[in-house]
Protein backbone atom coordinates (compact mmCIF):
# COMPACT_ATOMS: atom_id res chain seq x y z
CA UNK A 1 0.00 0.00 0.00
CA UNK A 2 3.16 2.36 0.73
CA UNK A 3 4.54 1.73 -2.52
CA UNK A 4 1.49 2.40 -4.64
CA UNK A 5 0.51 5.29 -2.41
CA UNK A 6 4.37 6.76 -2.97
CA UNK A 7 4.07 5.84 -7.13
CA UNK A 8 0.73 7.62 -7.37
CA UNK A 9 1.20 11.54 -8.95
CA UNK A 10 -0.88 14.28 -7.35
CA UNK A 11 -3.72 15.24 -8.20
CA UNK A 12 -3.27 18.79 -9.14
CA UNK A 13 -5.96 21.47 -8.66
CA UNK A 14 -6.15 24.71 -9.83
CA UNK A 15 -8.62 27.38 -8.35
CA UNK A 16 -8.24 30.45 -9.37
CA UNK A 17 -9.17 33.10 -7.27
CA UNK A 18 -10.93 31.67 -4.27
CA UNK A 19 -12.29 33.00 -1.04
CA UNK A 20 -9.59 32.12 1.69
CA UNK A 21 -12.41 30.49 3.84
CA UNK A 22 -13.55 28.11 0.90
CA UNK A 23 -9.96 27.12 0.29
CA UNK A 24 -9.50 26.31 4.00
CA UNK A 25 -12.24 23.88 4.25
CA UNK A 26 -11.53 22.05 1.24
CA UNK A 27 -7.70 21.37 2.50
CA UNK A 28 -9.50 20.61 5.81
CA UNK A 29 -11.50 17.58 3.62
CA UNK A 30 -9.03 16.36 1.81
CA UNK A 31 -6.47 15.79 4.58
CA UNK A 32 -9.20 14.26 6.66
CA UNK A 33 -9.98 11.96 3.40
CA UNK A 34 -6.24 10.93 3.27
CA UNK A 35 -6.04 10.68 7.04
CA UNK A 36 -9.18 7.80 6.36
CA UNK A 37 -8.19 6.22 3.76
CA UNK A 38 -10.64 7.88 0.94
CA UNK A 39 -8.07 9.26 -0.63
CA UNK A 40 -4.50 7.41 -2.09
CA UNK A 41 -2.85 10.08 -3.44
CA UNK A 42 -1.62 13.50 -2.78
CA UNK A 43 -3.45 16.82 -3.93
CA UNK A 44 -1.57 19.88 -4.22
CA UNK A 45 -3.72 23.07 -4.94
CA UNK A 46 -3.39 26.03 -6.41
CA UNK A 47 -4.76 29.07 -6.62
CA UNK A 48 -4.75 33.21 -5.48
CA UNK A 49 -6.82 34.36 -2.32
CA UNK A 50 -9.46 37.14 -2.50
CA UNK A 51 -8.29 40.29 0.04
CA UNK A 52 -7.59 38.87 3.88
CA UNK A 53 -5.23 38.75 7.03
CA UNK A 54 -4.58 35.14 8.16
CA UNK A 55 -4.03 34.83 12.14
CA UNK A 56 -0.86 31.74 12.74
CA UNK A 57 -0.56 29.55 15.83
CA UNK A 58 1.40 32.05 17.16
CA UNK A 59 -1.42 34.75 16.82
CA UNK A 60 -0.73 38.22 15.40
CA UNK A 61 -3.59 40.43 15.50
CA UNK A 62 -1.18 42.45 17.75
CA UNK A 63 0.58 43.09 14.97
CA UNK A 64 -2.20 45.22 13.40
CA UNK A 65 -0.95 48.89 13.16
CA UNK A 66 -4.72 50.01 11.95
CA UNK A 67 -7.86 49.63 13.43
CA UNK A 68 -10.45 46.68 12.32
CA UNK A 69 -12.89 49.16 11.13
CA UNK A 70 -10.37 50.23 8.79
CA UNK A 71 -10.49 47.17 7.33
CA UNK A 72 -13.90 46.57 7.52
CA UNK A 73 -14.07 49.78 5.59
CA UNK A 74 -11.93 47.81 2.93
CA UNK A 75 -13.98 44.67 2.89
CA UNK A 76 -11.20 42.55 4.43
CA UNK A 77 -11.43 40.18 7.14
CA UNK A 78 -8.89 38.55 9.48
CA UNK A 79 -9.37 34.98 10.11
CA UNK A 80 -7.53 32.49 12.20
CA UNK A 81 -5.49 29.50 10.52
CA UNK A 82 -3.88 26.44 12.15
CA UNK A 83 -0.70 27.33 10.31
CA UNK A 84 3.12 28.27 11.78
CA UNK A 85 3.85 31.36 11.99
CA UNK A 86 2.15 35.23 12.37
CA UNK A 87 -0.15 37.61 10.62
CA UNK A 88 0.04 37.85 7.04
CA UNK A 89 -1.60 39.67 4.06
CA UNK A 90 -3.01 37.37 1.24
CA UNK A 91 -4.62 38.54 -2.01
CA UNK A 92 -5.22 38.98 -6.03
CA UNK A 93 -1.70 38.42 -7.74
CA UNK A 94 -0.39 36.72 -5.00
CA UNK A 95 0.64 32.72 -6.15
CA UNK A 96 -0.62 30.38 -3.24
CA UNK A 97 0.69 26.70 -3.25
CA UNK A 98 -0.96 24.21 -0.76
CA UNK A 99 0.78 21.08 -1.01
CA UNK A 100 -1.23 18.62 0.62
CA UNK A 101 0.81 15.85 1.02
CA UNK A 102 1.52 12.63 3.06
CA UNK A 103 5.31 13.85 3.70
CA UNK A 104 5.53 10.70 6.34
CA UNK A 105 4.74 8.27 4.13
CA UNK A 106 6.94 10.38 1.66
CA UNK A 107 9.46 9.78 4.39
CA UNK A 108 10.14 13.87 4.51
CA UNK A 109 10.77 15.53 7.73
CA UNK A 110 8.61 18.75 8.25
CA UNK A 111 12.22 21.22 8.14
CA UNK A 112 13.10 19.19 5.21
CA UNK A 113 10.13 20.10 3.39
CA UNK A 114 9.58 23.88 4.66
CA UNK A 115 13.72 23.95 2.99
CA UNK A 116 12.25 22.84 0.17
CA UNK A 117 9.35 24.77 -0.39
CA UNK A 118 12.00 27.80 0.17
CA UNK A 119 14.48 26.41 -2.42
CA UNK A 120 11.15 26.36 -4.66
CA UNK A 121 10.26 29.53 -4.28
CA UNK A 122 13.94 30.90 -4.67
CA UNK A 123 14.47 28.63 -8.07
CA UNK A 124 11.43 30.17 -9.52
CA UNK A 125 12.16 33.48 -8.52
CA UNK A 126 15.32 33.31 -10.11
CA UNK A 127 13.95 32.29 -13.04
CA UNK A 128 12.73 35.71 -13.58
CA UNK A 129 15.96 37.18 -12.67
CA UNK A 130 15.29 37.91 -9.07
CA UNK A 131 17.67 36.95 -6.32
CA UNK A 132 15.69 35.08 -3.97
CA UNK A 133 17.58 34.56 -0.36
CA UNK A 134 16.93 32.97 2.79
CA UNK A 135 16.70 34.51 6.60
CA UNK A 136 17.76 32.66 9.59
CA UNK A 137 14.58 34.75 11.49
CA UNK A 138 12.00 33.90 9.63
CA UNK A 139 11.07 31.39 7.18
CA UNK A 140 10.23 32.24 3.52
CA UNK A 141 12.68 33.93 1.24
CA UNK A 142 13.63 37.58 0.57
CA UNK A 143 14.96 39.47 -2.60
CA UNK A 144 18.61 40.96 -1.80
CA UNK A 145 18.46 44.26 -3.92
CA UNK A 146 22.14 44.33 -4.83
CA UNK A 147 22.46 48.29 -4.85
CA UNK A 148 20.54 49.11 -1.75
CA UNK A 149 21.55 45.92 0.06
CA UNK A 150 18.17 45.59 1.62
CA UNK A 151 16.32 42.33 1.68
CA UNK A 152 12.94 42.74 1.41
CA UNK A 153 10.48 39.59 1.57
CA UNK A 154 9.61 38.39 -1.51
CA UNK A 155 7.62 34.81 -0.34
CA UNK A 156 5.97 33.32 2.87
CA UNK A 157 5.94 29.93 4.21
CA UNK A 158 2.92 28.47 6.93
CA UNK A 159 2.73 25.15 7.03
CA UNK A 160 0.08 22.89 9.67
CA UNK A 161 0.85 18.81 9.40
CA UNK A 162 -1.83 16.53 10.91
CA UNK A 163 -1.00 12.53 11.17
CA UNK A 164 1.85 13.27 8.72
CA UNK A 165 0.14 15.08 6.12
CA UNK A 166 0.86 18.68 5.10
CA UNK A 167 -1.52 21.42 4.29
CA UNK A 168 -1.03 25.21 4.20
CA UNK A 169 2.09 25.97 2.18
CA UNK A 170 3.89 28.70 0.91
CA UNK A 171 2.67 32.31 -0.84
CA UNK A 172 4.62 33.75 -3.06
CA UNK A 173 3.98 37.30 -4.43
CA UNK A 174 4.18 38.29 -7.95
CA UNK A 175 2.19 41.26 -9.67
CA UNK A 176 -0.28 41.68 -6.07
CA UNK A 177 -0.96 45.34 -4.35
CA UNK A 178 1.72 45.35 -1.78
CA UNK A 179 -0.42 48.22 0.00
CA UNK A 180 -2.00 45.87 2.72
CA UNK A 181 1.22 44.82 4.06
CA UNK A 182 1.71 48.29 5.34
CA UNK A 183 -0.99 48.19 7.78
CA UNK A 184 0.26 45.16 9.33
CA UNK A 185 4.16 43.83 11.42
CA UNK A 186 4.13 41.25 8.40
CA UNK A 187 5.00 37.43 10.16
CA UNK A 188 5.04 39.75 13.21
CA UNK A 189 8.08 41.79 12.54
CA UNK A 190 8.25 46.14 13.00
CA UNK A 191 10.07 47.22 9.42
CA UNK A 192 9.71 44.55 7.56
CA UNK A 193 9.89 45.56 3.36
CA UNK A 194 7.05 43.94 1.34
CA UNK A 195 7.80 43.01 -2.30
CA UNK A 196 7.06 41.14 -5.29
CA UNK A 197 8.57 39.68 -8.51
CA UNK A 198 6.95 42.46 -10.48
CA UNK A 199 8.47 44.95 -8.07
CA UNK A 200 11.53 43.67 -7.94
CA UNK A 201 11.83 43.68 -11.89
CA UNK A 202 10.01 46.29 -12.84
CA UNK A 203 8.18 44.07 -15.82
CA UNK A 204 4.83 42.75 -15.61
CA UNK A 205 4.89 38.88 -15.06
CA UNK A 206 2.05 36.82 -15.16
CA UNK A 207 0.72 34.79 -12.75
CA UNK A 208 0.34 31.44 -15.25
CA UNK A 209 4.08 31.78 -16.34
CA UNK A 210 5.10 31.56 -12.68
CA UNK A 211 2.78 28.95 -11.74
CA UNK A 212 4.65 26.25 -14.48
CA UNK A 213 7.77 27.82 -13.10
CA UNK A 214 7.11 26.55 -9.12
CA UNK A 215 5.63 22.85 -10.20
CA UNK A 216 8.59 22.56 -12.52
CA UNK A 217 11.06 23.37 -9.48
CA UNK A 218 8.55 21.66 -6.68
CA UNK A 219 8.83 18.55 -8.66
CA UNK A 220 12.61 18.61 -9.58
CA UNK A 221 13.35 19.32 -5.54
CA UNK A 222 11.27 17.04 -3.66
CA UNK A 223 11.29 14.25 -6.36
CA UNK A 224 7.33 14.00 -6.03
CA UNK A 225 6.43 13.25 -9.77
CA UNK A 226 3.87 15.81 -10.63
Amino acid sequence: MTHEFICKPPQIIDLGLIDYTKAFEMQKELVAKMINGDIEHDVILILEHQPVFTLGKRGGRENLVVSEEFLRSKNIEIIQTERGGNITYHGPGQLIFYPIVNIEKRKLGVSDFVCALEETMIRTSKDFSVNGVRDAKNHGIWAKNSQTGVNAKLGSIGLSVKRGISFHGLALNVNLDLTPFSWINPCGMAGILMTSLENETKHNIAIKSVKEKLLHHFKEITGIEI
